[in-house]
């Protein structure tokens, strides 16, 4: 792994109109990725990992109400492009994403060839039969077999169709891809084995990744830097041996503790309540109502995302001078 910043990310943020309402689904969220680096962004279902991916490659939804901040991809603020120039020099070409569920992603009456050979066509001019080549070569590396091309999705498995899918994210050698839970609706063994696979294709290829999931244990398989999301802030991001080892913020350490363990005999405990409304999210720090620690000063007023212990940040008044006096 080299020390190159490949995508810096400051304040980026995403909220959606309702109809009485505004969702603070991506709220001032700010983190760096190194070439060959992974990082896995956790927290529970509804946190905004999903939307931070969307606003990442800009797969957005009509009812955006705020949409901004700085994303920098190699060096150029991509925020600064418009629609067009995005979408011919940056999605695709220098991140990519797999989606969550293969059988919503993959059309059900084109062939696995088309569909995975389908960007080099529109966005490179490339010719269908040299497409379908250079497809068929990308399938190999996932590990699927030549004759897959002339497929449709339902004579694959779930395995096969997750990597046809990892297939049609790489077809354009991007330098990013952002995996949003893609082993998610695969049974433990497929799961293992396409873990595996996103192990081997990040060390042949040099990919940076960030990996969504709400599965810590998943995470810890694939993941240098772990940053933990909660009602649309990050709460903590550090390097994975630390994280693990030693978390800082109260709502990573319920998180591990609601994993089940396979060498002690600790019972796996709940978190007290449940996740904030986000159009409607509580003052201050947004894990108060929740947090076994919570300060006056916590109530009040927003914790910034600070370094404590070295290189390792968290959003926690615990770990502050104003919040400990």
């Amino acid at each position: 792994m080299n020390n190159k910043t490949i995508l810096s990310v400051e304040n980026l943020t995403l909220f959606y109109r309702m109809s009485n309402a505004v969702v603070r689904a991506v709220d001032g969220v700010s983190f760096s990725l190194r070439a060959g680096e992974t990082l896995a962004l956790v927290g529970e279902s509804g946190c905004g990992k999903s939307s931070m991916a969307n606003a990442l490659i800009r797969i957005l939804p009509r009812n955006v109400h705020t949409y901004s901040g700085t994303v920098q991809l190699d060096g150029t603020n991509v925020m600064q492009l418009d629609d067009d120039d995005f979408r011919e020099t940056v999605r695709w070409k220098q991140m990519s994403m797999v989606f969550q569920g293969a059988m919503n992603v993959l059309n059900p009456v084109l062939k696995i060839g088309d569909q995975v050979a389908e960007p080099l066509i529109i966005h490179n001019k490339v010719e269908k039969h040299k497409a379908l080549h250079e497809a068929t070569d990308i399938l190999g590396t996932t590990g699927l077999p030549d004759d897959v091309i002339e497929r449709y999705p339902h004579e694959l498995s779930g395995g096969m169709k997750q990597r046809a899918v990892i297939a049609m994210a790489l077809i354009m050698k991007p330098n990013v891809v952002i995996l949003d839970e893609p082993t998610s609706a695969l049974d433990l063994i497929t799961q293992a084995n396409i873990m595996n696979l996103l192990k081997d294709l990040k060390r042949e290829l040099s990919l940076s990744y960030i990996f969504i999931t709400h599965d810590l244990s998943l995470a810890s398989e694939l993941s240098d830097l772990v940053a933990v999301m909660y009602a649309g802030k990050l709460a903590e991001v550090s390097d994975a041996d630390h994280v693990y080892a030693e978390p800082l913020h109260p709502y990573t350490k319920k998180l591990l503790d609601s994993v089940p363990t396979l060498r002690t005999d600790k019972k796996p405990e709940f978190i007290p309540g449940a996740p904030p409304d986000l159009s409607e999210p509580p003052p201050g720090c947004r894990f108060h109502p929740r947090c076994p620690f919570a300060m006056d000063i916590c109530k009040a007023k927003v914790p910034e995302l600070k370094k404590q212990n070295g290189d390792r940040l968290v959003a926690c008044w615990l770990y502050d001078k104003e919040g400990r006096a």
